[in-house]
């Protein structure tokens, strides 16, 4: 089934070059289906590239799936231009009425600085706890999975040197888990970063469960809580 994207959308094109079924808005309103509503908000500074690896993931689903895109007030980003965030992103004063069935937030590119010192981390945690009453599940992806484990939990992140950078092999530490359906037991990601959550501080907090790991450099992959309605992967699954 199709993605519902922003009309011109620039991701459209390379998509249906891959035969990944999009539809825009104007074909999507003609047709009489309850789509998925999807919230991104993308804090990479090269919002095409994003869009297009996790719009390319989300054609697979069965589902029709109807996304907004939102960047942060606080901070414009300085790789897209205003005239592109205007014509196919919105911001979060714009969308905080709406609620989704799911919410992404992207990694960033700041993660050697205190969460408090990025220019956008009030707007981002006022995102994060208001998802939790708009949003039925939210997936924290890189930075977003250490920012949302440190303003939901408290887990602090480290530094790590060298980089974590390269695909790692990793297995599943519990069974029967939807998110990881199809999965093999053991299963390779790409991770890209310069801090880490520790394992010992994420098994302190009974809400975790932490549902894969790497026994190589890249630890702790996927934590989720305990009704399964946030999700904080360290990798990027999606490149």
């Amino acid at each position: 089934m199709p993605i519902k994207i922003p009309n011109n959308l620039p991701a459209t094109k390379i998509l249906e070059g891959e035969n990944i079924f999009v539809m825009d808005s104007d074909r999507a309103y003609s047709q009489d289906i309850r789509p998925l509503k999807l919230l991104i908000l993308n804090l990479m500074p090269i919002k095409q590239v994003t869009e297009t690896q996790l719009l390319r993931l989300l054609g697979n689903t069965p589902l029709q799936v109807e996304v907004d895109f939102i960047y942060t007030e606080s901070y414009v980003p300085t790789h897209t231009t205003t005239d592109y965030l205007t014509e196919f992103y919105g911001t979060f004063a714009e969308v905080r009425h709406k609620k989704y069935d799911g919410f992404i937030i992207t990694g960033a590119p700041v993660e050697q600085m205190p969460f408090e010192d990025v220019a956008y981390w009030e707007e981002v945690a006022e995102i994060m706890e208001w998802s939790k009453s708009h949003a039925y599940s939210t997936f924290h992806i890189c930075w977003g999975a250490q920012a949302g484990l440190y303003y939901h939990y408290g887990i602090k992140k480290y530094d790590v040197a060298p980089k974590i950078f390269g695909v790692y092999k990793h297995h599943l530490c519990v069974e029967n888990e939807r998110l990881f359906r199809g999965f093999d037991d053991e299963f390779y990601v790409p991770h890209s970063r310069h801090t880490e959550v520790r394992k010992k501080d994420i098994e302190r907090i009974p809400e975790l469960t932490i549902m894969a790991e790497s026994d190589e450099e890249a630890g702790v992959y996927a934590i989720a809580n305990l009704d399964k309605r946030q999700f904080f992967i360290t990798g990027h699954a999606e490149y």
